[in-house]
């Protein structure tokens, strides 16, 4: 199961449209400037799983539905196997991959997630995001710099970390290697 850019930007058009959303809507619901907004609707810049997963509560869909244009249908279980998750573009180098993307009526969306270590990231600001909701992070190798509202916290192997994320937050592998870890958002 894949995804194009062009094809979730027809999606969040033809949902918006059939909702009745405005543009401006959008923009002041999801904190995306009217320029990006417009282009990421037209398909000409990508988007991250912060703004799908708002877009999606806003419209009342699964992220899923969004993405691939599908609607998962397992109730009672779901089963992904290594390697197997639903690949998701969220930032730059990052590589993330739904593990429960069959999964219908979710509480939960977990990602196993690949941050990039990168030396020139290391003195500089870190990118921060907010969503509704909470989230968990479980760092399975590497080591993790997350910012929460101000606050830097470095993760190893084993620590984890839950937090109210409407507040700021960024991440960024540390200690010289790529960082590997378990995302849970919770709705």
């Amino acid at each position: 199961m894949n995804y194009s850019i062009k094809e979730v930007a027809e999606r969040l058009k033809g949902l918006r449209d059939i909702l009745g959303i405005s543009e401006a809507e959008m923009c002041e619901k999801t904190g995306c400037s009217p320029e990006d907004y417009a282009l990421i609707e037209k398909g000409e810049k990508d988007f991250s799983v912060t703004f799908v997963y708002k877009c999606a509560e806003i419209f009342g869909v699964d992220i899923i539905e969004l993405l691939t244009g599908e609607n998962p249908k397992l109730k009672r279980y779901c089963v992904v196997r290594k390697g197997t998750g639903l690949p998701v573009k969220r930032r730059e180098g990052f590589e993330y991959q739904h593990l429960a993307y069959l999964f219908k009526d979710k509480k939960i969306e977990p990602f196993l997630v690949i941050a990039p270590y990168s030396e020139e990231e290391q003195d500089k600001p870190i990118s921060l995001s907010v969503h509704e909701g909470q989230e968990y992070d479980y760092i399975l190798s590497g080591s993790l710099k997350i910012v929460i509202d101000g606050k830097i916290k470095v993760l190893e192997p084993g620590d984890s970390i839950t937090y109210d994320s409407s507040a700021p937050h960024g991440m960024i592998a540390t200690g010289g290697d790529k960082c590997e870890f378990l995302a849970i958002l919770i709705k």
